[in-house]
Parts: structure tokens; sequence; C-alpha cells
């Protein structure tokens, strides 16, 4: 990590320390104050999203269906395949309450970062204790993509936008696998909701 003056805040991202086992023991050794930022999404569609960017990199791989059961018959879901047991929040939140307090954890909506990135960003800026410097001029939605691009409202430079890895048409999942998936993650889901005192509504999706 590079130092850190007073009066800057050091940040650092990697999406797999949430489900590793031994990172909050060692990040809780490096800086216990550490405030740690967890952006999630309903897990069915993480799930999606995770297989459709394996299969851009691997097209020979069995199709979701296949990879989601140990016996689809019986309705065997199978948790050990990480693209589903990633979103088992609640399991990987319970190794991070072991070494820090809800005060120091914060976590962003996926769904709502999507269709309001700057009120996600004003309780992000909250939490830092930072001023609300980022707001609704700082984004515009591109519809290609399908997720807001950061701008700079002092210049003209080109607006940033997610790179070609983000943002890919998912593939058609046969509706009775995801229903299946959503009664599988809702208890987890009702778990978590508990853990951190919100409710993200992930269930009505499901009714949509």
């Amino acid at each position: 990590m590079p130092s850190t003056l007073e009066g800057q805040i050091t940040m650092e991202k990697t999406p797999s320390y949430f489900v590793t086992n031994d990172a909050p023991k060692r990040i809780h050794s490096m800086a216990r104050d550490t405030k740690l930022i967890i952006v999630v999404r309903n897990p069915v569609t993480r799930a999606i999203s995770d297989y459709t960017q394996t299969l851009s990199k691997r097209p020979e791989i069995p199709t979701f269906e296949v990879l989601a059961f140990k016996n689809r018959t019986l309705g065997l879901i199978d948790a050990s395949w990480s693209a589903l047991r990633i979103g088992i929040y609640a399991l990987h939140l319970e190794s991070w309450m072991q070494y820090f307090p809800l005060s120091q954890i914060h976590f962003v909506s996926g769904e709502r970062l999507i269709v309001d990135p700057a009120g996600e960003m004003t309780k992000v800026q909250d939490f830092l204790g930072l001023k609300r410097i980022v707001t609704d001029k700082h984004f515009y939605f591109n519809k290609t993509k399908g997720f807001p691009c950061l701008k700079k409202p002092e210049d003209s430079s080109a607006p940033r936008c997610l790179g070609k890895s983000k943002g890919r048409t998912h593939p058609k999942i046969d509706p009775d696998v995801i229903r299946r998936l959503h009664k599988f993650y809702k208890p987890f889901n009702m778990m978590f909701y508990q853990m951190t005192g919100q409710n993200f509504q992930w269930e009505q999706e499901e009714k949509r």
C-alpha cells in the first residue's frame, strides 16, 4: 500500500477479498481502522454475470443450467460452484464481522448504483467522511452499455465508461432454473439483510 499523508485516503479495490478466508484477519492485522466498501447485487443476476464473463473467455464450458445443479431432476443446486457460492453473502460477511464492526463496513447496492449512481456515491462519501463533491452532474447513462459513465463537468474530456468486459448481454437462462436459484438464495438473503440492517429487496425482482 502506498504511503498516505494526513488528509488523504488510500483506496484499494480487489473484489475477491470479500470471499477469501484469510483476507479479514490479514487486513485487520495491517490496519484495524480500515473502512470497507462492499458492492452487492442480486446473487442470481451476479451468478449469471459471472458465468457470462467466463463464457466469453472459455466458450467451450457447459451451459449455466448444467453447472448450477448437482442433480437437476432432484433440484440439488451445486453451491460449491464459485459463481453461486460468491452470492451467499451472509456466509462471507460472517468472517469479516469477526474482525470489523459493522460501523466500518458500508454496503453499496449494485442495482441502485446503476439507476442512481450519485445517490449511492453520496452515501459512500458520507461513510468516508468526505465532502459531497461527486454529484448528479458527474454521471450520464450510457444506453448501449446499460451503465452510468463518469464525466468531469469542469472539462470536455471524454467520459469514463466501463470496459469491454462489462455490460455483456447475458445468455438466456431457463426461467425454472432462475426460479429455483431465487428460492435457494432467499434464506441467505434474509440472513444478510438481518446482519447488515439493510433490505436490498432482491425478492421484488423475483416477482417481476
